[in-house]
């Protein structure tokens, strides 16, 4: 299986407002950049379309290395919540609903098809993928 290292932010003007996301995806000596955005949209979906569209661009199953700045999509998988979410009816714990259950969905379907390690680093510091991927949503939410 391949080992494929994703980089991912989300971005958004206002929230709600025009956002967009970018992602980073190398294998090897291959790197591809992606960016999209929508409008009105909210930081969060952002941040998880930005995973999800970096996933379905895979062609095949792989072992892949998904690092981003957030905590709500980092969260949302390893502590499990999403699955919870899922199997709850889309009810938090508190039986509020969940937030974007479309694109949870969507996310974890992706993580059962690849073997996903969710990897969380602080935003803006520095880390020359995460300040790319940033660059890469302000564009998106500016192309909306």
């Amino acid at each position: 299986m391949k080992t494929v290292y994703i980089y991912t932010d989300g971005a958004c003007s206002g929230n709600p407002g025009p956002g967009g996301w970018g992602a980073i995806l190398k294998y090897g000596e291959y790197s591809k950049e992606m960016s999209g955005g929508e409008n009105p949209t909210t930081n969060n979906r952002m941040e998880l379309s930005a995973c999800i569209f970096a996933l379905e661009a895979l062609k095949e199953p792989c072992h892949v290395i998904l690092t981003t700045d957030s905590r709500y999509v980092v969260d949302g998988i390893t502590k499990g919540w999403a699955v919870s979410w899922r199997r709850n009816g889309w009810k938090r714990s508190n039986k509020e609903p969940a937030l974007n259950p479309d694109l949870w969905e969507k996310l974890l379907a992706m993580c059962e098809k690849h073997n996903v390690e969710f990897k969380w680093i602080k935003g803006h510091a520095g880390h020359p993928e995460n300040e790319r991927c940033d660059r890469l949503a302000v564009a998106g939410s500016h192309s909306v």
